[in-house]
């Protein structure tokens, strides 16, 4: 099992709470719609909490500050999403996906990358 994580920013013309609500009731709707198509196994949100306890952390540590939410997406494997991104179907899907983050996601200053998990 591999995962695919998404380090995502908001649009700076949205505030964060617009980002969370058009990804949690837009976005997450349409993508378990079709999750099917890109083989997804689970797919999960985590929502930035506007907390004090985030620029602590930040600033105790030197970091950068945080991203505005996180998208895991969980695949069999890593041949398996590639054979379902070379689909046809997927290939509509794909630009369909990208047009609808481009609703509240800055690409530009997200992230994206494979992992698998290693549990202790």
């Amino acid at each position: 099992m591999i995962k695919l994580i998404m380090c995502l920013c908001r649009r700076s013309d949205i505030t964060r709470e617009q980002f969370q609500d058009y990804w949690l009731n837009k976005h997450g709707p349409f993508f378990q719609k079709n999750a099917a198509v890109m083989r997804a196994k689970r797919y999960v949100q985590s929502h930035t909490l506007d907390t004090p306890m985030n620029e602590a952390m930040r600033s105790s540590r030197g970091m950068l500050p945080e991203f505005d939410g996180v998208a895991e997406v969980w695949f069999e494997s890593e041949e398996d999403l590639m054979e379902a991104m070379g689909s046809d179907e997927m290939q509509a899907l794909g630009a369909a996906l990208l047009e609808d983050e481009s609703n509240f996601v800055d690409h530009a200053k997200s992230s994206a990358f494979l992992v698998r998990e290693q549990a202790f």
